[in-house]
């Protein structure tokens, strides 16, 4: 029997990205559609999405539903891996220009509960019959913009619907979804789901816990988040459940696309390497120098970070240590947005360091690959970090990770400790407590290393022969809906 997946979710890599939910995403459903898997997504039908999908046709007029009229769904082909992509219209929700969840002065949508609310339906409806041609055997919905899927699917189930199998994959706990308890009517849910078993959350609606609650089973994006998720420390209000369904939690790894994170085969990076030949990474490096007006220098240790400008991704930390890295030769360039006393921040350090500091403001995905490939190390200094997809990058082009060892980095980079450096593990520099102490100690392990120019080779060439494709993480999904198949 082939299985059939509709994954529920708010981006996907090309079509729409603000972070590394699109990149998986996108990545997912082909690879789970390699192994015999057949995977479809259904969208919010964003301007990108729309412009982004060949072959465009009608499947159903869903009607009017959460204040928005005339609510179609319509089928398409995203290209090269050929996925067939659902888009829920309904334009006066989502026919807003720019980002697709915060207004022109960066507040969230007043209507956001019912743009997404709208996501969750349409998957359910799909999942019980919307498009005559094709039914999936389990809705996977990820994060909480499809969180109230699993919960229409046990509310359609009740009004007599045929019970469809549900999965919810958390990205990232912090973010949940949530909206004032007047809003439920809204929802178009039963009333008795407004409970401490269902959507209610200390006197709030949250769509997060809805899927917690209501899916059959729950994966997180590596195996230590999946313990973390389960502690006061890290469960954000929602461990007391969490604890309650430890048997249905599965961490999984992300994987990285290698067709778009590759040295050999990246047109966006000044100059295509292997690990066998990686002379091309040299010319990356000048290259990057060059671009953010940093000192040509070779020998300079360069760091990079490309990342969201948030406390969650430590760079508040990251700042207090740039003294240290300049005062020892080294150069730092930041790529990033976000919070704006962080931006400040790095704007003051380049500008206090010319030639050693440079930092670019917003979000440029070539630029993004070309800090990747011309970094000596780059730095993922997270507070928490669920599975984080930029080591995984780093480790692909060469550079090595620089990691607080905390969730998903602490499942996929080995620090070069000294006896982890004589039994050939390590793959780069990972600190263990979140303080300048912490992270000073690694940034010095680091220029350590770069002056024993052996072993650096050494580490780099075992960092890029890691595999974090995602084949191995498409079998461990199916290994998680076996079970929920003909149930």
């Amino acid at each position: 029997m082939t299985v059939c997946v509709l994954h529920a979710a708010a981006e996907m890599f090309p079509l729409l990205k603000t972070g590394g939910l699109a990149d998986v995403v996108g990545a997912l459903p082909p690879a789970q559609s390699q192994l015999g898997t057949h995977a479809r997504v259904v969208l919010p039908g964003f301007p990108a999405v729309i412009a982004g999908l060949t072959d465009l046709e009608p499947v159903a007029d869903l009607g009017a539903a959460f204040g928005a009229y005339n609510v179609r769904l319509e089928r398409g082909v995203l290209q090269p891996h050929g996925v067939v992509v659902y888009v829920v219209r309904a334009d006066q929700f989502y026919d807003r220009p720019g980002n697709p969840y915060l207004d022109a002065a960066h507040r969230p949508y007043a209507d956001n509960d019912r743009r997404f609310a709208l996501l969750g339906w349409a998957a359910a409806r799909i999942a019980t019959g919307a498009d005559p041609k094709w039914k999936p055997h389990i809705v996977h919905a990820h994060d909480w913009h499809a969180g109230l899927a699993p919960a229409y699917l046990r509310a359609f189930e009740r009004g007599g619907a045929s019970r469809v199998a549900s999965v919810i994959t958390v990205h990232n706990l912090a973010y949940q979804g949530t909206f004032p308890a007047s809003e439920f009517g809204a929802l178009q849910l039963p009333p008795d789901f407004y409970a401490v078993d269902g959507v209610e959350f200390y006197g709030l609606v949250s769509f997060l816990k809805a899927g917690l609650y209501y899916a059959e089973r729950i994966t997180t994006v590596s195996p230590t988040y999946a313990r973390e998720i389960q502690t006061q420390a890290q469960g954000a209000g929602l461990h007391g459940l969490l604890q309650t369904r430890t048997h249905d939690i599965t961490g999984i790894l992300n994987g990285v696309d290698y067709s778009i994170w590759s040295p050999s085969v990246d047109e966006s990076i000044a100059s295509k390497y292997t690990m066998a030949k990686p002379s091309g990474k040299s010319k990356c490096k000048a290259a990057l120098q060059e671009r953010m007006g940093l000192t040509r220098d070779d020998d300079a240790l360069l760091f990079g970070v490309v990342s969201r400008l948030t406390e969650q991704k430590g760079l508040d930390l990251l700042l207090s240590a740039v003294p240290d890295i300049v005062q020892r030769g080294g150069q730092l360039v930041v790529l990033g947005t976000g919070d704006p006393a962080l931006e400040t921040g790095m704007k003051n350090a380049a500008a206090a360091h010319p030639g050693a500091v440079a930092v670019e403001l917003g979000f440029d995905e070539t630029l993004s690959h070309s800090i990747i490939a011309g970094s000596d190390v780059v730095m993922v200094p997270s507070r928490f970090e669920p599975c984080g997809l930029t080591q995984l990058y780093a480790l692909a082009y060469g550079p090595l990770p620089l990691v607080h060892r905390v969730g998903g980095l602490a499942d996929t980079v080995v620090d070069c400790s000294l006896e982890n450096l004589a039994e050939e593990l390590a793959t780069g520099f990972v600190f263990d407590s979140f303080d300048r102490a912490g992270i000073v100690g690694a940034i010095r392990r680091s220029f350590a290393l770069k002056g024993r120019r052996t072993e650096w080779k050494a580490v780099v060439k075992r960092a890029m022969a890691q595999n974090f494709g995602w084949e191995t993480a498409a079998l461990s999904y199916a290994e998680v809906y076996q079970p929920l198949l003909g149930g």
